[in-house]
């Protein structure tokens, strides 16, 4: 089907771990609480209620700073098994409606329903349709973007949380992106955002005014991106079978670090990412990867592998501090840290169907 005539929902689940907590627990119900870490300080916050990000706890956030900001705010241990079975029950709900199913993780998926088994006709039906299920059967909330394509549905789910539903049609898509401030954008973290607007490149209408030489030149290869999604275009199809290469994260820091106690806690902030992405796309890795940039901007990755398959997030991170301590620094400050995992376990049920390899994470350097 033409890219211009699709019909695409993107569905995020509302604070997926958290509010199955919730949902089990009623004694959480209201109450600011966190997945992951703990309670003495140690760890990092793996996903928050909205009761603790109204006081600003976020996730990869250091339980400590997560304490300090709500002091009230309960840790609970994840339970992981749970949440990949009511991840089942929601894409069983998906597939009422159609075949076309592109999971990104255990919470969210695009749907393309332009042709949908029921004959509905209305992506915005479908969508209310589906919120209303998960909702009656599984007890939680969801939030649905619906538009022309997948970006502008991803980022149209996000607009109204928790429990939202956002349509942008396809004339409204320009103007939308036009005025859609440029950290926004699905993919531009902090670092790039900072770095646009130190450019003076403040919305997507900003974006627009640079030819798409001028985008590489200051953004590397993602520069021919923003130059198509500034102007509302996106071809890419759902794909209902995706090859995950590889899964990381990495983040650029907002100065250099030359401590290696520094780069340690970073390497742990960074793993617990990891290791979030990892069980909620239910991969384990044979090959963990180290990347280290220095202050002037060249960059080297190590790497070490196992005889068997993992997503243990002390074996992530302790690899990846023992590939940085075999780091000829030469006494260069560290601007960026990276880990990630390929070399992937074949699942058993994993469709033996052609696929199109695809990146997990469109832009895996933001965490």
């Amino acid at each position: 089907m033409p890219p211009s005539q699709r019909k695409i929902i993107h569905i995020d689940m509302d604070a997926f771990y958290a509010s199955v907590e919730q949902r089990d627990f009623p004694e959480y119900r209201g109450k600011p609480l966190a997945v992951g870490g703990s309670p003495t300080g140690r760890g990092v916050v793996a996903t928050a209620s909205y009761e603790a990000r109204k006081f600003g706890v976020r996730s990869a956030m250091p339980s400590r700073q997560a304490i300090n900001l709500c002091p009230n705010i309960i840790f609970v241990h994840p339970r992981f098994e749970v949440y990949k079975s009511v991840s089942r029950s929601i894409r069983e709900i998906f597939s009422r409606y159609t075949d076309l199913i592109e999971p990104l993780s255990l919470d969210e998926a695009y749907l393309d329903v332009s042709e949908d088994k029921l004959q509905i006709g209305s992506a915005m039906e479908i969508a209310r349709r589906i919120k209303k299920e998960i909702s009656d059967e599984l007890h939680l909330t969801a939030s649905a973007g619906v538009s022309v394509n997948k970006f502008v549905a991803k980022i149209a789910s996000d607009l109204d949380k928790p429990n939202g539903l956002t349509f942008i049609g396809p004339s409204k898509i320009e103007r939308f992106m036009d005025n859609l401030p440029v950290e926004k954008f699905h993919g531009v973290g902090k670092v790039t955002a900072d770095k646009m607007k130190g450019m003076q490149l403040f919305t997507g209408a900003d974006l627009k005014k640079l030819s798409e030489e001028e985008l590489v030149k200051h953004f590397g290869k993602t520069g021919h991106f923003y130059y198509q999604i500034v102007r509302g275009i996106d071809d890419r199809e759902v794909q209902t079978h995706r090859e995950t290469k590889s899964l990381g994260a990495e983040d650029t820091f907002t100065y250099d670090l030359t401590k290696p106690e520094e780069m340690y806690k970073e390497l742990d902030r960074i793993g617990v990412v990891v290791f979030n992405r990892l069980q909620k796309n239910q991969l384990k890795g044979r090959t963990v990867t180290l990347k280290v940039k220095f202050s002037d901007f060249t960059q080297i990755t190590r790497n070490h592998s196992f005889l068997t398959p993992t997503n243990d997030l002390d074996t992530i991170t302790d690899t990846a501090k023992m590939l940085l301590d075999k780091v000829e620094m030469h006494e260069k400050p560290v601007r960026l840290l990276g880990i990630s995992l390929s070399n992937f376990q074949e699942p058993e049920n994993k469709s033996k169907k052609p696929r199109n390899p695809e990146q997990l994470e469109l832009f895996p350097e933001f965490l």
